[in-house]
């Protein structure tokens, strides 16, 4: 399965943003790759202002979406828009685009309630696993940034038939922010015998650093903080490789993951 990585700066405008992914599938499908990786939050950011993000929210056959999943047509589309929930808040909602059609949908577990930030505040978190779909003949599991850094869901996708972990992220810069990024992609591909395909946004606020990691924890490509545009192939062989040589999903002796029902958010501090 030959992935690109479509690695950008989102900006305030949906309509720039859009136009944006619209130039990344186009060029994604003129390579024959068989998916294209966009970053979470595709929609609208803007550092300066909290309120875009609800503010911009849209349904998924919003005007924003129509016209990737038109253009999703020879190519699977993965990424994050933020989808009002009908109660003043927004789910971080992962699409999966294939066929010119919403294949499937993921609403972010893990809010990122932590490092001084408050996901919780403006968005609301799913309440159900994410899927694993079949793309060019590879079972491809999801998650969404923050999820990374809770190992169970990455076993509980890999235990349901995974082969491929695809992250969309916005992933903070900050004191040994980048390593954190590295070394939990690397342990997720690692620890399953997975291939890892996460995808950051770049920009001011966030580190990019794009990256695809192999059954054995081997980054097969990196790229930088700058917009860009990467692929690689993801080879069956390897896979079947590394779980002949390094049977860990054979192997282990704990029950699979189950999810427990969501906790309330916890009430906002006051900000000084």
């Amino acid at each position: 399965m030959k992935v690109a990585l479509g690695q950008f700066a989102v900006a305030p405008d949906w309509t720039d943003n859009q136009r944006t992914c619209l130039d990344l599938i186009a060029r994604a499908k003129a390579e024959a790759a068989d998916l294209l990786v966009l970053p979470e939050g595709v929609l609208a950011q803007d550092i300066n202002n909290p309120e875009i993000m609800p503010r911009t929210a849209q349904p998924l056959d919003g005007p924003f979406m129509t016209q990737l999943v038109a253009a999703a047509r020879g190519i699977a589309v993965m990424g994050c828009v933020n989808v009002p929930d009908g109660e003043g808040r927004f789910h971080n909602t992962l699409f999966i685009l294939r066929d010119g059609a919403i294949a499937a949908s993921y609403r972010k577990l893990h809010l990122y309630d932590a490092f001084s930030a408050r996901e919780s505040e403006r968005t609301a978190p799913g309440d159900t696993l994410p899927p694993v779909v079949e793309i060019a003949g590879m079972k491809v599991g999801v998650m969404t940034c923050y999820d990374l850094r809770f190992p169970e869901l990455a076993r509980a996708l890999a235990v349901g038939g995974a082969e491929v972990i695809v992250t969309p992220a916005a992933w903070f810069r900050g004191p040994n922010k980048e390593r954190h990024w590295e070394v939990l992609n690397v342990a997720r591909a690692l620890e399953n015998t997975c291939y890892v395909v996460a995808v950051g946004e770049c920009g001011s606020r966030n580190i990019g650093q794009s990256m695809v990691v192999d059954p054995l924890g081997v980054i097969a490509l990196s790229l930088g903080e700058a917009p860009g545009l990467g692929f690689a192939t993801l080879a069956r062989e390897r896979l079947a490789h590394a779980r002949a040589i390094l049977p860990v999903l054979d192997n282990r002796r704990f029950a699979d993951p189950v999810l427990k029902p969501p906790r309330s958010a916890p009430a906002a501090e006051p900000r000084t």
